[in-house]
């Protein structure tokens, strides 16, 4: 898995194109970092930046940006909406994938320090890398801002954590962390700059001081106007969405400006959003508005609409989610496959994709099948009765067939990485990653007894990691037994043969899981971890057999009518 860590750095330069330009093409070209997305605000005249890269290669990147802007912004001159205090104003590292919040504290204090020996620039440190709680929050250390830097500076207390202890008029000061990822966020309103500031008062955690704290924790808010778009906004960063998510603050500030007879005319995501935090938003909607939707990419089209991300500037999913940045290429190879390829490739003179693959793809299409007959049934006027169940039971049916399909590759994504071997070893059924980490075990020196044992500990644990993905795969396809046992008690009976078909292939799905678990389990030296890996896998295997035997029976019994 790769490892990634996000740099999201706030450059006091909204205005200026070539500025924002030259900043954004010094990021881009550092080795190993992927420019994201580039916001500019022309009131607040700020741009926030976001890349992706390795640990080693994101402090390249954030000090490349910083090294063009110490040539191109001068803090003497620079007036905006948007509070700061310096040209490089904040600069987090957020953990993204294979990497812990460690790593990005690590991060946050490399590029401190590096941009402080370089620059000659004071540093604050904040967030997860702060060194001193009242130095937590980035509030708290931009207080007084640009203009009150100079005498800030001259408390102990304010004194940075790298760099000198000196005002540096043309850059300030910059504030660096590591945090989760934090959501900025915009409500548009038809009101004053004082109207719209009033409402983040009541809002934001701080509210107005100790005495009056707010509604909403995790979040911070401030109350600006939009010259350019004619119109007021409620700035708000979430540095907790699952805490407080974005449609709490929406529907609050909603309320808050029915209270006032102010209009609320949408609202506008600050560079990229996590796709879980589009997703709560959808599923509180869904709930509100009693609606069912199963598919990612209309619950994401609801967010939009339900919200009005669409309301200052286009909102577009593959731009703005920060998972489909990243991750542009989702589906292995095989599953990538028309279906005429897939069975060409198996039937090859090759032995991967082999037994694994199809026993997984065959699992995943019973599940298929399932959820078919359930679509079937659903808004078919004839059973609009059974609405309401069918969606409850089509929801789970729906998302493991989704989840079973990354089993479909994993068959052959462990052979390929089998054959790289130096040696003959025994194949195993698993994922790249498991297996990965079994192949470099077997590589291992084995010079000496010390040696041959480390290796030996390792291919053990190797081999233990690779059962458990056809574990998880037919633990995952049972899961769906309770499901569509009363989905055949109930359904459209004209689909009787599909659900047929759909139970036995999820039963030879899970007996394919259970031959592979059982070839690689005869390698396995763990008696007690091997006695209890069997009574697991053979109990899955009864379960299926079982629920597919009742099932066929019911489906059997049921009329044409009935």
């Amino acid at each position: 898995m790769a490892r990634i860590v996000e740099c999201v750095p706030n450059f006091s330069e909204g205005q200026r194109k070539e500025v924002i330009e030259a900043i954004a093409n010094a990021i881009a070209a550092t080795d190993g970092c992927q420019l994201l997305d580039v916001d500019p605000g022309l009131s607040t005249n700020r741009t926030v930046y976001t890349f992706v890269g390795s640990p080693e290669s994101i402090v390249e990147g954030a000090l490349n940006g910083a090294r063009a802007a110490a040539h191109l912004i001068d803090m003497r001159r620079h007036h905006g909406e948007h509070p700061r205090i310096g040209a490089l104003d904040v600069c987090p590292f957020i953990p993204v994938r294979g990497v812990a919040m460690e790593d990005c504290i690590e991060c946050a204090r490399e590029f401190a320090g590096r941009l402080a020996s370089e620059l000659s620039v004071p540093v604050y440190l904040y967030g997860e890398a702060a060194t001193e709680e009242y130095r937590k929050t980035v509030p708290q250390i931009r207080a007084g801002e640009y203009e009150g830097l100079a005498e800030k500076l001259t408390r102990q207390q304010w004194k940075p954590d790298f760099g000198p202890n000196d005002f540096v008029p043309n850059w300030g000061a910059t504030i660096v962390g590591a945090r989760k990822f934090l959501i900025a966020y915009n409500v548009n309103m038809l009101s004053t700059k004082e109207q719209a500031h009033r409402i983040a008062l009541d809002i934001r955690e701080q509210g107005r001081g100790e005495k009056q704290p707010g509604k909403l924790r995790c979040v911070q808010a401030i109350g600006w106007y939009l010259e350019e778009a004619n119109m007021a906004q409620v700035s708000v960063n979430l540095t907790d969405y699952e805490t407080t998510p974005m449609h709490v603050v929406y529907e609050e500030i909603c309320k808050a400006a029915k209270e006032l007879n102010l209009a609320v005319v949408g609202s506008q995501i600050v560079g990229l959003v996590p796709l879980q935090a589009m997703l709560l938003t959808a599923d509180y909607y869904m709930q509100k508005d009693d609606l069912f939707l199963l598919e990612e990419d209309q619950k994401i089209r609801l967010t939009v609409d339900r919200m009005g991300l669409h309301s200052v500037a286009a909102f577009s999913p593959k731009d703005r989610i920060i998972e489909y940045m990243i991750d542009k290429e989702k589906d292995g190879p095989l599953l990538s496959m028309d279906v005429k390829d897939f069975i060409l490739t198996v039937g090859a003179r090759s032995p991967t994709p082999g037994g694994g693959s199809v026993a997984a793809l065959t699992a995943t299409l019973g599940v298929a099948l399932g959820a078919m007959v359930g679509f079937l049934t659903y808004g078919n006027k004839k059973f609009h009765h059974l609405d309401k169940q069918m969606r409850k039971l089509l929801a789970p049916l729906y998302k493991t067939m989704k989840d079973l399909m990354v089993f479909i590759d994993a068959d052959a994504a462990a052979f390929n990485d089998y054959m790289d071997l130096n040696e003959m070893l025994p194949y195993m059924d698993s994922d790249v990653t498991t297996f990965n980490d079994y192949s470099t075990a077997a590589k291992l020196p084995k010079s000496n007894a010390a040696e041959e044992a480390e290796r030996e500990e390792r291919i053990q644990n190797g081999l233990k990691s690779a059962i458990s993905i056809p574990m998880k795969l037919a633990i995952t396809a049972n899961s769906m037994w309770s499901s569509l046992k009363e989905l055949s008690t109930v359904a459209n009976i004209a689909c009787k043969s599909d659900l047929q078909v759909g139970v036995k292939s999820i039963e030879t799905g899970v007996w394919g899981a259970y031959q592979n678990v059982m070839i690689n389990l005869k390698q396995v030296k763990d008696k007690d971890f091997t006695s209890k890996v069997k009574a697991q896998m053979d109990n899955e295997l009864q379960i299926a057999q079982t629920y597919c035997a009742d099932i066929l029976k019911i489906l059997d019994e049921r009329t044409p009518y009935v």
